[in-house]
């Protein structure tokens, strides 16, 4: 038997729950071995650590701390390191999953040595050049051999730009994610309890995308929304480290009537923060899509979002958009098998 050595990249939150769902794939497939690098992306435990420990996901191979540098220096010092590794490991493939600097890190060095590349979540467009996540997904596009895209929208999105080989619908990592977390939250998570929030009765904000947080002029009009939407039903705001340093260089105070500001917390309790929420307001990707998984209504505080079916399908609006589109499910997100098809695509293509 074939057995094929895959180099996993990650380091940010929601990479890590992507990679919990395909690694337990990839563990359960005797012909597949995979390592896992960990590039310190996101380093503080509330946004680390705990994705590991409490989604079992095991130990990283390699783990780096290379935090909060501005996005040239991280991506640079991300891929001396990751290249290194790959000199020792030689994978024959190395995945990376959506569009952060580790993310491009990971492109990079893989490109370089002539190592098949897989992008799990490609195709996705926010067609907003402006935005450092949208120039990290187009360069790993136009890098990668295996592109696993989780819509037909991302599959039209590489056509336009002329990548046609290798494409391949898969379905969304994170709703497999979501349907093996959402019983256990519910079972382990006190959350709600320790808040004393009332399941339907309230809202999660999150706020953290670098174009969000550079300064008072996007910031500040963001925290008006969330607080006026605070009037209305309390807003429990898990606050990320680069927010809560965006906030104090603006001198602008999250604490405000109705907003529950707290900590940074684990899948788990973001799980049944997400599960029983009347709303979600976020920048964050991956957090537009839980909401969906969860059927909760989300406002995307941004302009543009790369999930546009979430929008065209009702679940989700822009902050400036006044009403939603009339809702129906999306089916291109699968069925919560999106993992083991990617391992048999993979099984094709290496």
């Amino acid at each position: 038997m074939q057995r094929r050595k895959i180099a996993t990249v990650v380091g940010a939150r929601p990479q890590f729950v992507k990679a919990f769902a395909l690694s337990r794939a990839f563990d359960a497939a005797p012909d597949f071995d995979e390592r896992l690098i960990h590039t310190g992306q996101h380093f503080d435990d509330n946004m680390s650590a705990v994705f590991f420990d409490e989604l079992g996901i095991p130990p990283p191979a390699h783990h780096f701390s290379i935090p909060g540098a501005a996005h040239g220096a991280m991506t640079g010092e991300m891929l001396a390191r990751i290249e290194r590794v790959l000199l020792d490991e030689r994978p024959d493939a190395v995945v990376v999953y959506g569009d952060t600097n580790s993310t491009l890190a990971g492109a990079l060095a893989a490109s370089k040595l002539g190592i098949a590349l897989v992008h799990v979540e490609a195709g996705l467009r926010s067609f907003n050049r402006a935005m450092p996540e949208e120039i990290n997904r187009v360069v790993t596009d136009h890098l990668s051999r295996v592109l696993l895209c989780p819509t037909r929208g991302a599959i039209a999105n590489l056509a336009r730009e002329g990548i046609a080989q290798g494409v391949h619908l898969t379905g969304d990592l994170m709703y497999d994610a979501t349907l093996h977390a959402t019983p256990v939250a519910e079972r382990k998570s006190r959350i709600l309890e320790r808040l004393r929030l009332v399941p339907g009765k309230y809202g999660v904000a999150t706020i953290h995308r670098a174009h969000n947080t550079d300064g008072a002029d996007a910031l500040g009009p963001l925290l008006d929304y969330v607080a006026a939407e605070a009037k209305r039903q309390p807003i429990v705001f898990p606050v990320h480290p680069r927010t809560a340093a965006a906030l104090a260089r603006a001198g602008l105070d999250a604490k405000r009537p109705g907003i529950i500001v707290i900590e940074p917390v684990g899948y788990l309790d973001m799980c049944r923060l997400l599960h029983h929420a009347a709303i979600v307001l976020t920048d964050s990707g991956g957090v537009q899509k839980e909401a969906y998984f969860h059927r909760v209504p989300c406002v995307t505080l941004r302009d543009e979002t790369e999930w546009t079916e979430t929008v065209d399908c009702g679940w989700n609006r822009l902050w400036r958009t006044p009403d939603y589109k009339p809702r129906r499910d999306i089916a291109d997100y699968g069925d919560g098998h999106a993992a083991e098809e990617i391992v048999e695509i993979l099984r094709g293509a290496l």
